[in-house]
């Protein structure tokens, strides 16, 4: 992509920097992390002022109640809401990054009308159900069974790691519709509600405290068949565009907010006069580049996908970036820790859980193994491994 900015990019951006400048001191003091109730209602109050002012779905198709902003914008748009210091998606990622994306690019007319502008208004919340206890890396495994009966499918079994399910309105699905078929053959996508009777949702409290995961229980939970996002028993392919999401621009802002934080460390190690050492500044400026590397890596994939006219849909280098950026994340928060040291900790306890919660991301999202084994098979062209 062409890395200068045109004279209409850059008048987006002062507009953007404009409005951000005028409504974020207004916003109220974000609630405490263990209060999900005032967590949901504050990201998705931010969420109505996104769209309010005409940035929600920036970058999504216009027909699917989008922008249709260039790829460019879009991530004009990311750097500028994270240097600002403005929410996040929050509890709503999962509609906003995967479930919604998908709908756009892969459901019907009717299925983008109803579920779309409830996700971009910030009115309706999706989490996940697609880990199980015994199907996490081997998705394919899954064994939650949706047995069709007349214009509903019966779905029994157990989900696990439910991402947000404890505030969530809808749960993109994963289930067994055909257990006679090769296991990548007879899986289908759903949207269920969370209200459905049959289901039971129990909260997981992680290592740094919180429980923004859950384990899910089904038992014969009716969901109508016109909630099927994909043709029965194709949904081992619409799970993967997904994925692609997922692992493809879902943690683009992340990289915006890393960068920050690499900035921050690198002035408190000023501060403290531990910028005397050299190995730290090495250690810190190899993490510059890094994260320097991925954000270029992230222009080119975005750009890739909408080049390459699969309705913005992100290819393989999403595993190059999510692999990368994995790592990268867990020794950012390694060099935080030696910089700030036990004071900085104590300090501040956000510190600390980003320094717990970077622990997962070589797992969450497909583990680092899966990735290699994607840049292996699909882009260096290896045989599979045995």
């Amino acid at each position: 992509m062409d890395l200068a900015y045109t004279e209409e990019e850059q008048e987006f951006r002062a507009r953007l920097r404009e409005w951000l400048a005028a409504v974020l001191p207004e916003l109220p003091a974000k609630p405490g992390p263990d209060d999900w109730p005032g967590r949901r209602a504050y990201d998705t109050a931010w969420q109505r002022m996104l769209y309010d002012a005409g940035y929600a779905g920036l970058h999504w198709p216009v027909d699917a109640g989008g922008r249709g902003a260039t790829p460019t914008q879009h991530l004009i748009f990311l750097e500028e809401t994270e240097r600002a210091g403005a929410p996040y998606v929050g509890a709503n990622f999962v509609g906003l990054l995967h479930a919604g994306p998908t709908i756009a690019a892969e459901g019907t007319a009717e299925q983008r009308a109803r579920w779309l502008p409830p996700v971009l208004r910030g009115d309706e919340i999706w989490c996940q159900g697609f880990s199980e206890p015994e199907a996490g890396s081997d998705l394919a495994a899954l064994r939650t069974r949706a047995v069709r009966d007349g214009d509903h499918y019966v779905v029994s079994g157990s989900k696990i790691w439910t991402s947000h399910a404890e505030v969530a309105d809808w749960c993109e699905l994963l289930v067994r519709t055909d257990p006679a078929a090769p296991r990548h053959r007879g899986i289908s996508w759903l949207a269920m509600e969370m209200d459905a009777p049959g289901v039971t949702v129990r909260p997981l409290r992680t290592l740094a405290g919180s429980t923004e995961f859950a384990e899910m229980f089904l038992d014969e939970v009716r969901v109508p068949v016109s909630h099927r996002v994909g043709a029965e028993n194709d949904g081992w392919r619409v799970t993967m565009v997904t994925l692609s999401f997922e692992r493809g621009t879902a943690f683009v802002g992340e990289v915006v907010a890393c960068r920050r934080t690499l900035a921050a460390l690198a002035a408190e190690a000023r501060r403290t006069g531990r910028w005397d050492d050299p190995v730290l500044r090495r250690r810190l400026g190899r993490l510059n580049a890094e994260f320097r590397a991925l954000w270029r890596l992230t222009q080119w994939n975005v750009s890739e996908a909408q080049r390459a006219g699969g309705g913005g849909v992100p290819g393989t280098g999403g595993s190059v970036f999510k692999l990368r950026y994995s790592h990268a994340r867990q020794e950012l928060y390694e060099a935080a820790a030696e910089v700030l040291g036990a004071d900085g900790a104590d300090l501040d306890r956000e510190w600390v859980l980003d320094r717990l919660s970077s622990l997962s991301y070589t797992i969450a999202a497909g583990t680092s193994q899966i990735q290699r084994n994607i840049v292996a098979e699909r882009i260096l062209g290896l045989p599979k491994g045995r």
